[in-house]
């Protein structure tokens, strides 16, 4: 790497919102006739590809969402990029893509990384390197099958902290009359065609005075599934630590991260299960949405029946378990801390 590549991008780091920004490089792959190819760096941002593909008109495409974080001395850090690779490879089997093999997954996001080093926001600056690994599928095609060729890509761009000013802010959550997903449909699995049917909730709860979706199975719209971009966590009563358990949530890294620091570290008691909400609502303490891009979001109140709830603090503050455990999973991302659990991986910058 030369010397201009080490050289940091005069930007306002902490004044970055979550948008895209082109960086130098990306990465590329494609499998045609079933065969991987090595893959490589590029600078093109665009990608040609032809009008009848599936990823156009049958939504054969999937996505996944990590971060590179700049620690004290410089380095610089994944967290569990592993999970992501594992959870990329089971979506693109349930999609009928060919799943891109861990090595190859890997390779593409440390390369990238490491070709953008000028991109990764410095330490201290609150922002992050945002990864972006994308398959898609191209190529000839009108009938409603498998796409024959594929496109793996990894892009990067940077992005300012989730929350402004420092500390974590509350938000809001209210239930619309939209389902995300049935049981044994895509909801768990990260498929494009999740998100985009979710968009017209999260108007919808916008319009209700809420910040975003809170979804109920779909079955009996009885039981928590998760927000519209993030699962759901939840202080309860006699030290409990909740998180919904349901065939159609995305499985979360974050979150199953902090169920682990939930248990190991505040010594609480963690059950993974059905959460009927209206029975179980004045059992919650604390509530929050959790996801790669704000860590842990605490939420103030929720909407349910068109009948707001407020938790900890009436709705006010954050709630004492939700901090902790934001600034100790944080806190490991950023190698501020002992990583007991392995779950930090350095990127061999030169």
């Amino acid at each position: 790497m030369n010397e201009s590549n080490l050289e940091k991008k005069d930007l306002a780091w902490d004044s970055l919102g979550f948008d895209y920004i082109k960086t130098d490089y990306r990465f590329t792959a494609t499998n045609v006739n079933g065969q991987w190819s090595e893959g490589e760096l590029i600078t093109d941002e665009f990608m040609r590809i032809h009008e009848g593909s599936p990823a156009l008109h049958y939504s054969q495409q999937c996505f996944e969402g990590l971060k590179a974080q700049t620690a004290k001395d410089g380095s610089v850090l994944l967290f569990r990029p592993e999970m992501n690779a594992e959870r990329f490879y089971q979506t693109a089997e349930r999609l009928m893509m060919p799943p891109v093999p861990e090595e190859l997954f890997m390779k593409g996001v440390e390369e990238t990384v490491r070709a953008n080093y000028a991109w990764i926001p410095p330490y201290g600056s609150g922002a992050s390197l945002y990864i972006r690994p994308l398959l898609i599928g191209v190529g000839e095609n009108m009938g409603l099958r498998p796409a024959l060729q594929y496109d793996f890509r990894v892009i990067v761009s940077p992005v300012g902290p989730y929350y402004k000013g420092g500390g974590v802010s509350l938000i809001s959550l209210a239930v619309t009359e939209f389902d995300r997903a049935a049981p044994l449909g895509t909801g768990k699995f990260k498929a494009g065609a999740n998100y985009a049917g979710g968009l017209l909730s999260t108007q919808t709860a916008k319009d209700m005075g809420a910040n975003e979706a809170l979804y109920l199975d779909s079955a009996e719209r009885k039981y928590l599934d998760e927000a519209g971009s993030a699962n759901i966590l939840l202080a309860m009563t006699n030290n409990r630590f909740v998180t919904p358990k349901s065939k159609a949530i995305l499985p979360s890294v974050t979150r199953r991260s902090i169920m682990i620091l939930a248990k190991e570290e505040l010594e609480m008691n963690i059950e993974e299960r059905p959460v009927a909400i209206r029975e179980e609502m004045s059992e919650i303490e604390e509530m929050a949405a959790c996801g790669t891009a704000a860590v842990i979001s605490p939420v103030g109140k929720i909407c349910v029946d068109n009948q707001w709830h407020t938790f900890y603090g009436d709705g006010e503050a954050v709630g004492p378990v939700m901090q902790k455990l934001y600034d100790s999973l944080t806190q490991i991302q950023r190698g501020e801390k002992a990583d007991p659990y392995g779950w930090v991986k350095k990127v061999e910058i030169n």
